[in-house]
């Protein structure tokens, strides 16, 4: 009964619809009513027109600042070898230049860190005093960390220079905890960022890239974070220190100087880059199952912007090999 209630209510309605532009019509003439119903048509067009342009002009606008590829891109004079994958990404171009297993998931080990450095530049006070926890300085004699001791007070700046320089694991957990109040509310946020950013084939689990089966990401979705830092020349500063000395309060008081190293062998002058290329700086990583990992921002002799990625070499030098073959097929030959 219901049913038959609301469809006699529509039809109802429907009828005193018409029998109103009828004597509308009748009233006012043919022509006038005629005319209304065009401009009426004219709004609904119009409006949809501005709606669907609006949805595509941020779409477009999305993608106008990135390097976009659909699929992989070869690179003449360059063929990986005993890596997992390989980018090389033209800035001022928009162009991806290499894209070998880009979108091929892989574990990122610390160049997870940049998207660490990236939330701490985006919510964090530079200034700001943080103080280093019990389980920030909790990890093993084999895992890389910047030094800091249960209670020291340093600046949100230091931590991240020694995240980013020192690949600190104890600044990761120091800045998650100072943003998000723990390592697990500031992974969320993380993968929330990450996201926004397009990288959707990239899940955290923690700050700092120690392995877990559930954490990776993709050479083209580092590629999308890094670039999103480079935005802030806060950023470029940090990762193109040569090496960045923090004074630390101990809890007992105590101040300390505390110089940290780059840990690229670019920055850190082990490895020379071709000919023609300033490597800027960048963030490393390694695990026994993510390989060896880098991704730099380099310039050429004219000053134009790349970020080059690399994922899963077999030890250091290879990892350094294949870049210096990276960057040189794709800028300067």
């Amino acid at each position: 009964m219901k049913q038959r209630r609301r469809k006699r209510q529509k039809n109802g309605t429907r009828i005193a619809a018409v029998l109103i532009c009828l004597v509308l019509i009748a009233g006012a003439g043919v022509t006038a009513g005629l005319l209304i119903l065009a401009q009426s048509r004219d709004y609904a067009k119009e409006h949809e027109a501005s709606v669907y342009n609006r949805s595509l002009y941020q779409g477009n606008l999305f993608a106008a600042d990135l390097c976009v590829t659909s699929e992989e891109v070869s690179l003449e004079g360059f063929q990986a070898e005993s890596i997992s994958a390989a980018g090389l990404f033209d800035l001022g171009q928009k162009n991806v230049l290499c894209g070998d297993g880009i979108f091929d998931r892989v574990y990122p080990a610390s160049t997870t860190k940049s998207m660490t450095a990236y939330l701490a530049l985006k919510y964090g006070n530079l200034d700001d005093t943080v103080t280093v926890s019990a389980h920030a300085t909790d990890f093993n004699w084999d895992e890389s960390v910047a030094g800091l001791q249960t209670g020291d007070t340093l600046t949100l700046y230091d931590l991240i220079c020694g995240l980013m320089i020192q690949s600190g694991n104890d600044c990761g957990t120091a800045i998650a905890e100072y943003i998000s109040g723990s390592e697990e509310a500031f992974a969320e946020l993380m993968n929330q960022e990450a996201a926004a950013l397009g990288a959707t084939g990239t899940h955290f689990v923690n700050p700092h890239g120690l392995h877990d089966d559930n954490h990776y990401t993709t050479a083209y979705d580092l590629y999308l974070m890094f670039n999103a830092c480079l935005k802030d020349q806060r950023f470029i500063d940090i990762i193109s220190f040569d090496s960045y000395t923090a004074s630390i309060t101990g809890a007992d008081g105590t101040v300390r100087a505390v110089t940290w190293n780059p840990t690229n062998y670019y920055s850190a002058g082990i490895t020379t880059p071709p000919e023609g290329i300033h490597v800027i700086g960048g963030k490393t990583g390694t695990t026994d199952q993510a390989g060896n990992c880098v991704v730099l921002y380099e310039e050429d002799s004219s000053g134009n912007p790349y970020i080059s990625v690399m994922m899963g070499a077999p030890d250091k030098s290879v990892l350094y090999e294949e870049m210096n073959l990276l960057l040189a097929a794709g800028i300067t030959g």
